[in-house]
């Protein structure tokens, strides 16, 4: 059973964001999956490594489209990104120093940082961009 399951209530309306969180979501519950393996200490530095990498591009499409479609929120959206990133490279530098495992506190932070921000950042924009007819 993966850590985070996908469901429509996530959807943003936004298919290439869609898509993106998936991928997101996806890297979580691989982390989760070595866990359980017993393996998430071999795996967890590749993985936040893909998750800022992917996390940055998934950004920086987000910020694309606002600017272009002048999203009156993007100032606040830009600076939770800027945060969100900061905190993930923070783990990732943890780890690399070898101050951090992979621990379900770890999962859970991951967890809510995707869930806080896709179901209550992101849905900011849902009409927004549905407005603009964006799909």
């Amino acid at each position: 059973m993966p850590f985070i399951t996908w469901n429509d209530t996530m959807s943003v309306g936004v298919e290439t964001f869609d898509t993106q969180h998936k991928k997101l979501v996806e890297m979580v519950n691989t982390l989760f999956d070595a866990m359980r393996q017993g393996k998430g200490r071999s795996v967890m530095g590749q993985v936040l490594d893909e998750l800022i990498s992917y996390t940055t591009y998934h950004f920086a499409s987000e910020e694309e489209l606002m600017q272009k479609h002048g999203y009156p929120g993007f100032v606040e959206h830009k600076k939770e990104h800027d945060s969100l990133t900061q905190q993930v490279e923070e783990l990732r530098e943890k780890h690399r120093r070898g101050e951090l495992f992979i621990t379900i506190e770890t999962l859970d932070f991951l967890k809510a940082w995707l869930n806080n921000h896709i179901l209550r950042t992101d849905m900011q924009y849902k009409s927004f961009f549905r407005n603009k007819g964006l799909r």
